[in-house]
């Protein structure tokens, strides 16, 4: 884990390196902001505020001095962007899975032979100043799950639901369970989620799935795993947010 204590120089540092299955990485922090781009393979990543999966071809902002967890799913190819905060006064400050342009997952790969005592005006700088830019633009995705911590109740239910993704849960059973109105928990939801009951519960099945499918588990059985009645419905769910089928994400998993 680097830039734990350390400052960084000349504005960014780009890495490669490789996660085994299983691999983890114990609650840390940096002081420099991250980008970790994925090649293949899939990361989850947690902190006090909930979850991010980190797809293929994806890439995740986690500000400087922001907590986290790892995780490794498969095998992960990753690059890293390590960033000064101060960099660019327009940096994200909170955690998200981010859209990687082609251009930018280029511009990464030439940051790796960039030291970090590059020449002024030159090529490297030229390089570092685009990655910034490229920053500014690239778009945020629905790859997290939140967690309630401020309300014990919901925060017990949402481990229930997704101790039991299979379960063909509504609104009207997390009602029951916490034993107040569909539209008092709807309400809970929005306040300490900020979302729907059924935007948190596609997202809770979609994390999962995506993990299934890394772990080898085929497209028949991952959709039943996580409450869809059928591989079509599944499969339109699943390319609507991910933008691959599951089948062709599986083989992307793997390349």
């Amino acid at each position: 884990m680097y830039f734990q204590s350390e400052s960084i120089h000349g504005g960014l540092k780009a890495l490669a390196y490789c996660y085994f299955h299983g691999d983890t990485e114990p609650p840390h922090s940096h002081t420099t902001a991250q980008l970790l781009h994925t090649l293949h393979g899939l990361l989850r990543i947690e902190t006090e505020k909930g979850s991010w999966i980190v797809p293929p071809g994806r890439g995740l902002w986690i500000p400087a001095g922001m907590t986290h967890s790892l995780r490794a799913n498969g095998t992960v190819q990753v690059k890293t962007l390590f960033i000064d905060p101060f960099a660019r006064a327009d940096l994200p400050n909170e955690c998200q899975v981010l859209e990687v342009t082609p251009l930018l997952r280029e511009l990464i790969l030439a940051a790796i032979n960039i030291p970090q005592d590059y020449p002024k005006g030159g090529k490297e700088e030229r390089i570092v100043e685009l990655i910034l830019d490229e920053l500014k633009e690239i778009s945020a995705l629905d790859f997290y799950v939140p967690v309630p911590h401020e309300d014990s109740g919901l925060k017990a239910i949402c481990e229930k639901i997704s101790s039991r993704l299979e379960h063909p849960w509504s609104l009207t059973d997390a009602a029951r369970m916490l034993g107040i109105s569909e539209r008092s928990v709807s309400r809970k939801y929005h306040l300490y989620l900020g979302l729907s009951f059924g935007e948190w519960l596609r997202r809770q099945r979609l994390s999962r799935s995506l993990e299934l499918l890394s772990s080898g588990l085929n497209v028949m059985d991952t959709s039943l795993a996580v409450g869809y009645d059928s591989p079509g419905a599944f499969s339109t769910m699943f390319k609507s947010r991910v933008g691959l089928s599951p089948t062709d994400y599986v083989l992307l998993s793997k390349d």
